[in-house]
Order: C-alpha cells, then sequence, then structure tokens
C-alpha cells in the first residue's frame, strides 16, 4: 500500500489509478471493514490525526479531482469529498524519499512519462492535505 505524499499530479495513470485503489482499501481499513492492513505503516499519520476517516476522505477527494482533470472516471460515491481540514505534517526528507521512490517506479513504468513531468518539478509539493516541515524520513516509511 502506497498513500503517497506527493502531490497526485506527479503520478501517472497507473500511479494515480493504484493510490485510488489503496486509499479505498486504507478507508476499509481505518472504517474497520476488513481485518487485513490494520497495521500497515502507510496509515498511522490517518490514525494519528484527530478524525482519521475525515483525513482518508480528504485523501482520496485530492486523488479524485486529479483523475476528474485527466477525463477519467472515478466513482465519487465510495468517497465523502472533504475539503479544508487542518494540514497534516509530512517531512521534507519524506517527500524526497518519495519522489526519489516514485522517480524509479516510472524509469521502470513509464519512463516517457518521466521524462515529460520530472523536469517540470522545481520544487515537489506535498499532496493537498499535508504541509511539509523539516525532517528526514518518517518513521513509519518503509526503505525499500
Amino acid at each position: 500500500m502506497r498513500l503517497w505524499s506527493v502531490h497526485p499530479m506527479y503520478l501517472d495513470s497507473a500511479g494515480l489509478n493504484a493510490c485510488w485503489r489503496e486509499g479505498l482499501l486504507a478507508k476499509h481499513v481505518l472504517e474497520g471493514k476488513t481485518k487485513g492492513y490494520t497495521s500497515h505503516p502507510q496509515l498511522q499519520r490517518f490514525k494519528q490525526s484527530a478524525d482519521p476517516i475525515s483525513y482518508i476522505n480528504a485523501f482520496l477527494t485530492e486523488i479524485y479531482l486529479e483523475a476528474s482533470k485527466r477525463g477519467y472516471s472515478y466513482n465519487s460515491d465510495k468517497i465523502k469529498l472533504t475539503h479544508n481540514l487542518p494540514l497534516l505534517s509530512v517531512t521534507e526528507g519524506q517527500i524526497r524519499y518519495e519522489m526519489m521512490h516514485l522517480k524509479r517506479k516510472l524509469e521502470k513504468r513509464n519512463p516517457e512519462y518521466l521524462k515529460r513531468m520530472i523536469p517540470l518539478v522545481d520544487t515537489i509539493q506535498p499532496h493537498p492535505i499535508f504541509s511539509i516541515h523539516e525532517g528526514e524520513i518518517e518513521e513509519w516509511e518503509v526503505i525499500i
């Protein structure tokens, strides 16, 4: 499960689709609708928030909006469209790590997309539910 801290605009179609599916799985985990993945490290930041369900919905709302911009038709009935929550924090190190991880994935999966998208990245933008603060890679991250 990868719930990207980087802005969904960086994801290619396969990455965006995977993030949507994995976000929906995360939503089911947080709602107690499945027994699997309950201890998955990517869920910690949502579980530690004031309202995990609202935050996963806000996370998925941004994935949905990015998909809509691209002409994809994700089913918004699967989430509660959620906006304007106080931002969760993510470290600068985590954002850098995730962009490096994404680049490695794109090198194999979609090198043409990587060539078009990454040179446009001056400053890495976080997913809209996060604000960046100083720090290394998050403790919950599984380094691969």
